[in-house]
């Protein structure tokens, strides 16, 4: 595992300085991944993706606990290094690892070596709700995943309809998972430490799609229904209904949605009755 002295000691040898335009905060803290790698409840038959793999840390927590681990990297000298550490640190499972060098946000199937079935990544806070977002519609075999994220991210990820944080992140998510917090982590096991308290999310996909719907048409409802989070569906949706040729309270009124009410209020089921309609 690599502690504080080797994190620091590789990203000498490489000449790296952690960047905020990638989000990199190397986690130093042995304790933190084997914590992570434990609540994704791995089986010995997943292949793990990781995004971001940085240096390494919970790359090596990850390779012994399943059948291959495929590490997306946008930076090139921490892709050409990963594999290399893996074999110095644990020579018994370094063989499990492969690397991709690509933007996570460009990834598709045809990218990876091995379909995932698992997704465990600490992920840079600037992208990291867009990011699970598309490798959730680009890799079908992608079943369930455990993601750290910032704190306030995490909370918006596993919100429930009714609450204030609540919003495009939690219906979006849920299109395509159940998710739920997973517990805090603070910010003394990375280096260099953020400005920000992190939190794990977990999240399984739906065994079957929950529609047909047209996915696209229904994100584009979602993002109209909260893009001023104070008004009524009829007022919020007025723009988007009006572009797309629709009587806005006919299609509420259809979808048996309350025109009144506020896009936090609903599930992803009723924005799917409305996409539907």
């Amino acid at each position: 595992m690599l502690g504080p002295s080797e994190v620091r000691k590789l990203a000498e040898e490489l000449g790296i300085r952690p960047t905020k335009k990638l989000g990199q905060n190397f986690v130093h803290d042995p304790n933190t991944v084997r914590k992570i790698v434990a609540a994704a409840d791995l089986t010995e038959d997943d292949v793990v993706l990781e995004v971001g793999p940085g240096l390494g840390s919970l790359t090596l927590a990850l390779l012994p606990n399943a059948k291959q681990v495929v590490a997306v990297e946008i930076d090139p000298p921490l892709a050409q290094r990963l594999p290399r550490t893996a074999q110095e640190m644990d020579p018994e499972n370094a063989a499990k690892l492969h690397v991709v060098l690509k933007d996570a946000m460009k990834v598709t199937q045809d990218d990876l070596p091995v379909q995932p079935t698992a997704i465990v990544a600490n992920l840079p806070y600037n992208v990291a709700v867009p990011v699970v977002l598309h490798l959730l519609h680009e890799l079908p075999t992608l079943d369930k995943g455990l993601v750290m994220v910032q704190a306030e991210v995490a909370d918006r990820m596993a919100a429930k309809p009714g609450s204030k944080i609540y919003g495009v992140p939690s219906v979006k998510l849920a299109w395509y998972a159940d998710a739920k917090k997973a517990g805090p982590v603070g910010r003394n096991v990375f280096w260099p430490a953020p400005n920000v308290d992190s939190g794990l999310v977990w999240f399984h996909r739906h065994e079957k799609p929950l529609s047909t719907v047209d996915k696209t048409r229904l994100f584009q409802i979602v993002d109209a229904a909260f893009a001023q989070r104070r008004k009524t569906l009829r007022a919020a949706l007025k723009g988007w209904a009006t572009t797309n040729q629709v009587n806005v309270d006919e299609l509420l009124e259809k979808a048996g949605i309350d025109p009144q009410a506020r896009g936090e209020q609903l599930s992803v089921i009723d924005f799917i009755r409305i996409a539907e309609v």
